[in-house]
């Protein structure tokens, strides 16, 4: 039977549970970047508590919080991800794809920095940092975020193609950290969609052009500290939603692989990497349904009849394609003559003969 090579050595093509993911070079500016933004975010609790004002209808220090969190946890991924490459080509080419990646890693955690210089300034001020044009100083700090935001996007790009490219070792994780990133980007890209002046905006200028909601001005009835609109729609949560890919999609797969010495179908590798399609598949539908449900102005907590069906038939549809997967992997691989391999870690072989490996 032909083998497949990982990144932890070969293995049988499918019944054999894949080891445990390389080894790991982290990327060490984000990861003190991290660190920074759990100070922050350590602070903004403290603000929270101690400092009663508010801009926009929520508690001036929320923001800050929020994006702190964001931020680090961003930026341990993007480290863990960058790490992975060193593990991941040969030769020269590991080399340059470090290299490469290393100070693509750097020009994003560098920005983050401007991009919370300004959040955290705006906040001790007590003013809003986000659309916020009303003075010549404010509209250039909105430029200079503007500017920030699309150069970490586009630092994540060459990533991205890295791993596209980088031997990932096991299907289902490499399916996993290669999507959740392009999702990632798609999710961060769905930012502009607040940048644009509402029509309210463009018949009264109040100095402020763009929205994080629809269908109403911000600053309403809204959840606490993600302060989501509770009566409209709100472009944060497509936004949010894409950007977690990042973490969700590979969590999902080493969960899996966390699971296959219990569950023998998860023990093979392409079972996994069905599992994981299927998983794919569903979050891209989240995302397309709460994108629309967003600029369809309808709040996330009263989602009409339709949302809730295309929601209903999403989720079936998924547990579908992930009971099949189960059904037809859970089957013995079949290798002539008679002979089988059981599905179980060991890859049994049934019926005489030998495996070839």
């Amino acid at each position: 039977m032909a083998s497949t090579r990982t990144g932890t050595g070969t293995t049988l093509n499918g019944p054999v549970l894949n080891g445990a993911p390389p080894a790991i070079r982290w990327h060490r500016p984000l990861l003190w970047l991290a660190v920074a933004m759990a100070v922050v975010a350590a602070g903004a609790l403290v603000g929270l508590v101690v400092d009663p004002r508010t801009v926009t209808g929520a508690p001036l220090w929320a923001k800050p919080l929020k994006f702190a969190i964001s931020v680090g946890i961003y930026a341990v991924t993007l480290s863990w991800l960058i790490g992975l490459l060193p593990s991941a080509f040969v030769g020269r080419r590991r080399l340059a794809s470090y290299r490469l990646a290393w100070w693509a890693g750097t020009v994003a955690a560098v920005f983050l920095v401007v991009e919370m210089v300004i959040i955290v300034g705006a906040a001790a001020a007590g003013l809003t940092s986000h659309f916020n044009v009303s003075t010549t100083f404010h509209a250039a700090l909105w430029s200079v975020m503007a500017a920030s935001i699309v150069t970490v996007w586009v630092a994540a790009v060459p990533i991205a193609i890295l791993l596209l490219r980088a031997d990932l070792g096991d299907p289902a994780r490499a399916l996993a950290i290669r999507s959740g990133l392009l999702i990632a980007l798609l999710g961060m890209g769905l930012a502009f969609l607040m940048t644009g002046p509402t029509a309210a905006q463009l018949d009264d200028y109040q100095g402020i052009v763009g929205a994080h909601t629809v269908g109403v001005a911000d600053g309403g009835p809204s959840l606490p500290l993600l302060g989501w609109s509770t009566v409209a729609g709100d472009l944060r949560i497509p936004h949010f939603v894409g950007m977690h890919a990042l973490q969700v999609l590979p969590l999902a797969a080493l969960l899996l692989e966390a699971l296959g010495p219990r569950m023998p179908a998860l023990a093979r590798p392409l079972a996994r990497r069905g599992i994981l399609r299927a998983l794919v598949g569903l979050y891209l539908g989240v995302l397309a349904l709460v994108t629309w449900q967003a600029l369809a102005g309808q709040s996330i907590v009263q989602p009409s009849a339709p949302v809730l069906g295309f929601a209903a038939a999403l989720f079936a549809a998924t547990a579908v394609a992930i009971t099949a997967t189960l059904i037809r992997e859970s089957r013995p691989a079949r290798l002539g003559h008679g002979q089988a391999i059981d599905p179980g870690p060991g890859g049994v072989l049934r019926g005489g003969g030998r495996a070839e490996q």
